[in-house]
C-alpha cells in the first residue's frame, strides 16, 4: 500500500536526521557541561524510538483481515501511538529528575561559537525535518507523522531557547541550566500526555469529522428519490478504515426493485468517493396519506417545546392499524427517558386514537 511506504519512508528520513542531530548535540552538551542541551539529544532519541515504533506499528496494522479480526488491524496505529506517549512520559520524567541534579548542584557550563553554531544548526536542521514530516502525515492522514512533525517543529524552538541560554551563559555568566532543563521536562511531560489521551479518544471512539459526515449526507441525499438521509454513523477501524450506516428515507410507493438498486448505486457512490462501506437502511414515507400529513404538522408543533429534540426524522403512519411511528434524536445533556415520557403522553392527549412508537437517537453525527 502506497500510504504504508511513505509512512516508513518518511519515518526513516526522520531516523536518519535525529540520530545525526543526537550526536551533535550529546556531543556539543559533553564537552560544554550543558544539562540542556544533553536533554534536548535524550529528546532526540526518543524521537528516534518513536518512529521506529511506528515503522512496526504500521507494518502490523497493515496486515489483512482475517476471521479473528474482520475488520483488521488498522486500530494498531493508535496503539504505537499509545507506546510512543510512553516514551515521551518516560523521557520526561527522567528530564526532571536530572534538571532538579543540576538546580540542586550547579556545574558551570563551558560553551564555545562552535558550539553555538552546532546547535544553531540543529535548531534549523529540527525545524526543517519536522516541518517535512508534519506535511507528509497530513497529507497521507498519518497521525503519527503529524505528531512526530509537530513534536520536532517544537523541539527546534526548545533548541532555540537552549542557543539563548547558552548566549547568556556566555556573555552575562548567568546559569540557566536547571531551570531551562526543568522547563523542557515539562512540555515534553505535557506532549506525553496529550498524544496518550488523543490514542485513547481514538480507541474509545470519538465523533466522525463534521466536514466529512456533512459531505457524505450531502452525496447521499442528491440521489433521485432519496427524500432524506438520517441515523449516520461511523466506526473507525484505524486512519484509513471505515464502516458506516445510514438510513434513507423514499416514498411509500417505491418497490423492492426500485430500493435495491437504489441503495445499491449508494453504496457504489460513496465507497468510490469516500472509501467508505455502508449499511442502508430505509424509512417509508406517507405519500398519499392527508391524515398522515396532518398528524405530521401537528407533531411538528409540539416538538418545537422541546428544545433538548434536535431532530426528528422516521415519520409514518399505520391508517388501519392506527400507529405511527418516528425517530427523535435527543441533546446528550437531556434527559432522554424523561423527555421521551413527556413527549408520548402529550401525542396520546392530542391524538388518542392513535398508538405512538418512538425511538430515541443518539446525536452521533453533524
Amino acid at each position: 500500500m502506497e500510504r504504508n511506504k511513505k509512512i516508513i519512508q518518511t519515518s526513516v528520513i526522520g531516523i536518519a536526521s535525529n540520530l545525526v542531530l543526537i550526536l551533535f548535540k550529546m556531543g556539543v552538551g559533553l564537552v560544554a557541561h550543558s544539562i540542556a542541551i544533553i536533554l534536548d539529544a535524550i529528546n532526540n532519541l526518543g524521537d528516534v524510538l518513536s518512529m521506529v515504533i511506528t515503522i512496526i506499528g504500521t507494518k502490523l496494522a497493515s496486515k489483512a483481515p482475517d476471521k479473528k479480526h474482520p475488520y483488521g488491524y488498522g486500530r494498531i496505529e493508535y496503539i504505537s501511538s499509545i507506546l510512543i506517549s510512553f516514551i515521551i512520559l518516560a523521557a520526561g520524567l527522567i528530564s526532571v529528575r536530572e534538571s532538579v541534579t543540576k538546580i540542586v548542584s550547579p556545574e558551570p557550563a563551558e560553551y564555545t561559537y562552535v558550539s553555538l553554531i552546532i546547535i544553531a544548526a540543529a535548531v534549523v536542521g529540527k525545524f526543517l525535518s519536522g516541518r517535512y514530516i508534519k506535511s507528509v502525515g497530513e497529507k497521507i492522514n498519518a497521525q503519527s507523522l503529524v505528531a512526530s512533525g509537530s513534536d520536532a517543529f517544537f523541539d527546534s524552538i526548545l533548541s532555540l531557547v537552549t542557543l539563548v541560554s547558552a548566549i547568556v551563559t556566555m556573555v552575562w555568566g548567568v546559569s540557566l541550566e536547571g531551570v531551562l532543563g526543568l522547563a523542557i521536562s515539562v512540555i515534553i511531560i505535557r506532549a506525553g500526555l496529550q498524544t496518550l489521551m488523543e490514542m485513547l479518544n481514538h480507541i474509545i471512539g470519538l465523533r466522525a469529522d463534521g466536514d466529512l459526515t456533512r459531505s457524505l449526507r450531502e452525496k447521499v441525499e442528491a440521489f433521485p428519490g432519496v427524500i432524506g438521509a438520517y441515523d449516520l454513523t461511523l466506526h473507525n477501524y484505524g486512519p484509513m478504515d471505515m464502516i458506516g450506516s445510514i438510513h434513507i428515507e423514499v416514498a411509500d410507493t417505491m418497490t423492492a426493485p426500485d430500493i435495491h438498486k437504489l441503495t445499491r448505486e449508494i453504496v457504489t457512490a460513496v465507497y468510490r468517493e469516500f472509501g467508505i462501506v455502508m449499511t442502508i437502511g430505509i424509512y417509508a414515507s406517507n405519500t398519499t396519506d392527508e391524515k398522515a400529513a396532518k398528524i405530521k404538522r401537528q407533531l411538528a408543533e409540539i416538538l418545537d417545546g422541546y428544545p433538548a429534540i434536535l431532530q426528528m426524522h422516521g415519520f409514518y403512519v399505520e391508517s388501519e392499524e392506527k400507529r405511527v411511528f418516528f425517530d427523535v434524536v435527543i441533546d446528550f445533556e437531556a434527559d432522554a427517558k424523561q423527555v421521551q415520557k413527556q413527549l408520548l403522553e402529550q401525542l396520546k392527549d392530542a391524538c388518542p386514537e392513535y398508538e405512538f412508537q418512538i425511538i430515541v437517537d443518539s446525536d452521533y453525527s453533524d
